[in-house]
């Protein structure tokens, strides 16, 4: 019988009798003291939530982000991208090829640029360039172009009115799509101006798409940035210059405005146009004479448009 000390064989250890013993006062207080809030259960090392966590986080460790951080530098992806880039002088500062990709005359040549331009030419696994890639569509090529410096404002303005030319500058606002940037940028830069403006936020950056279709001339031509674009264009109309806003709604059109003057033209998105506080800044709103049912024509072309007039009436004076 169980407990039984009286049975054959039984042994009784000194020490071992039930219940209370003397001088057994005290011992058990630490263990019936509070222990705190029980923990989480994901910070309990032991608990499944624990566990799922910690795989959960281990994996993000190694998964390709989505897109590249913005205080980190840009990838050209693609084999004619990355030809267009070095052709037109794009800084860059690596050019990744994949193992075991097949080469072809552009990865060729894109190999050759690199070289006589002394960037660093590497060549990494294909799952490399597959994070450096939202969707893959790398083609064995990648460029790394570093991030962009921008100009201040202040600065930006300055530089115009020393520049012994009339400044001729681009404010963009609501422009969102990278393209644009950059072809507003190739625009300007072709037609003798001195400069981008762009807001902070809810803007297009100069990222590697606007490197590739500016085609170099962001390396050649100053782009800043505006915490506020509407207090910014005050502080620029504060030193003579012109604010000409573009919009099918306007009180003058191309064909009347005199764009001699230093002037800064304006821009808006195809969709939205100009917000209301830029648009009230401005200080003509001017419209693109045009032929046919079209309502109105993308920023870029829009901006390309005003800036060839504008340099024309330049030229004869």
């Amino acid at each position: 019988m169980a407990g039984n000390s009286k049975r054959k064989g039984a042994i009784r250890k000194s020490g071992s009798k039930k219940g209370q013993v003397v001088g057994s006062g005290g011992q058990r207080r630490r263990g019936l003291e509070g222990r705190g809030a029980t923990p989480k259960a994901v910070d309990r090392p032991y608990h499944a939530a624990h566990k799922k966590a910690k795989a959960a986080a281990k994996t993000a460790a190694g998964r390709p982000k989505s897109r590249p951080k913005d205080d980190g530098p840009e990838y050209v992806l693609g084999r004619n991208p990355v030809v267009e880039c070095l052709r037109a002088d794009v800084p860059a500062t690596a050019l990744y090829i994949a193992t075991g990709s097949e080469p072809d005359e552009r990865v060729s040549e894109a190999v050759k640029m690199a070289g006589d331009k002394g960037i660093s030419i590497l060549e990494v696994g294909k799952g490399e360039l597959d994070r450096l890639s939202t969707n893959g569509m790398h083609q064995g090529v990648a460029l790394q172009v570093p991030e962009y410096r921008y100009m201040h404002p202040e600065d930006m303005m300055r530089d115009a009115l020393a520049s012994g030319t009339r400044p001729l500058l681009v404010a963009l606002d609501n422009i969102t799509d990278p393209r644009n940037l950059g072809a507003v940028i190739r625009s300007v830069a072709a037609f003798g101006g001195h400069g981008v403006l762009i807001p902070q936020r809810r803007s297009a950056s100069v990222t590697a798409v606007a490197w590739r279709t500016s085609a170099g001339a962001a390396a050649r031509l100053p782009v800043a940035q505006a915490p506020n674009l509407t207090r910014t264009l005050k502080d620029w109309a504060a030193t003579g210059a012109q604010l000409v806003g573009l919009d099918a709604e306007a009180d003058v059109t191309l064909d009347e405005y005199d764009g001699t003057g230093p002037v800064v033209i304006v821009v808006g998105s195809e969709g939205k146009g100009l917000s209301r506080l830029v648009r009230e800044t401005c200080d003509s709103i001017l419209s693109i004479p045009m032929a046919g049912d079209v309502e109105s024509l993308n920023a870029s072309v829009a901006a390309g448009v005003v800036l060839a007039e504008f340099a024309r009436q330049r030229r004869l004076q």
